[in-house]
């Protein structure tokens, strides 16, 4: 009984680490992207999908890796138990843990250039590459000055859609880039949503998320307004005859978005009911684009 009250907590900790949730969003990025230039062109390679996920996956592997050893240097996760730093004692082993997830990643991404002859993927992805280390990474650090979400909307969301559509066709799409303002916004949010708990934390550290700028009461009230736009936006880009009607069946994730909102409203002063809040962000950008997807699909 002793060793599994020892195990459990440390199971916890460990899989609150790895966050298993979050990769979902290096994947609805690339089946958007995907799902657009299916929809398009009727072109769907199965080899290079797999691929350019298995590299999100592990491109985002070594950004949370990563962040994790560089929110040590600033003390910001000193309170942070489930940190991998914390949790192992060993910051150079995250680190170069980190560095294998990335090589092994753009290792997928030059497979894919390899057999399209075309380099241009390759560059893409080192551009969200590079945008992702300045989300925390020194002497950068962008993260603390409050342009998170902004770095997160542009990497998720117009370059890794773009990307993934291009993977597919090796072309454009004004389309494509329109299912990427949906996916950005929707990822966004999520990072939006994983500061409201950690207020005191952030200010010690001297980060200045934006809801240590706005305060808890006012993000909640912005968070209401930054996820409901997803909704009408894909209303009017059917309207616009950019997506087809059956993009529309995004709006069945319209019930995770209230809950979402509700519960940061009811919460959003008590770090301890306001944490699980990412969480709930995560099922509404799974489902939203999920079915973002499919309805290009069909």
């Amino acid at each position: 009984m002793t060793t599994k009250q020892i195990l459990y907590p440390n199971t916890k900790l460990w899989m609150a680490a790895i966050k298993p949730p979050m990769y979902s969003v290096a994947i609805m990025p690339i089946w958007v992207g995907t799902a657009v230039a299916f929809a398009e062109t009727k072109i769907f390679n199965g080899a290079v999908f797999s691929t350019f996920v298995t590299a999100a996956i592990l491109i985002l592997a070594w950004e949370n890796i990563s962040n994790d050893v560089f929110d040590s240097e600033t003390g910001i996760d000193q309170n942070k138990h489930h940190s991998l730093v914390n949790l192992t004692g060993n910051k150079s082993l995250i680190f170069w843990l980190g560095n294998l997830c990335l090589g092994l990643g753009l290792l997928c991404i030059l497979a894919i250039a390899t057999w399209q002859q075309d380099p241009t993927i390759i560059g893409i992805i080192l551009l969200c590459c590079a945008l992702g280390y300045t989300y925390q990474g020194p002497p950068f650090r962008l993260g603390y000055q409050g342009l998170g979400e902004i770095i997160c909307f542009f990497a998720f969301g117009p370059l890794a859609v773009a990307a993934a559509y291009y993977s597919q066709t090796q072309t454009w799409s004004i389309t494509s880039l329109a299912a990427s303002i949906i996916v950005g916004i929707v990822t966004s949010l999520i990072l939006f949503c994983s500061h409201f708990h950690q207020v005191k934390d952030d200010i010690a550290a001297g980060k200045r998320s934006p809801i240590v700028r706005l305060g808890t009461a006012k993000a909640a009230q912005l968070l209401i307004w930054f996820t409901a736009s997803i909704y009408p936006l894909t209303l009017l880009f059917v309207l616009w005859g950019f997506f087809p009607v059956w993009t529309l069946l995004s709006w069945l994730s319209l019930p995770f978005a209230i809950k979402l909102c509700r519960h940061v409203q009811k919460n959003h002063h008590q770090p301890e009911k306001v944490s699980n809040c990412k969480f709930i962000a995560v099922g509404v950008h799974f489902w939203s684009c999920l079915l973002l997807g499919l309805g290009f699909m069909l």
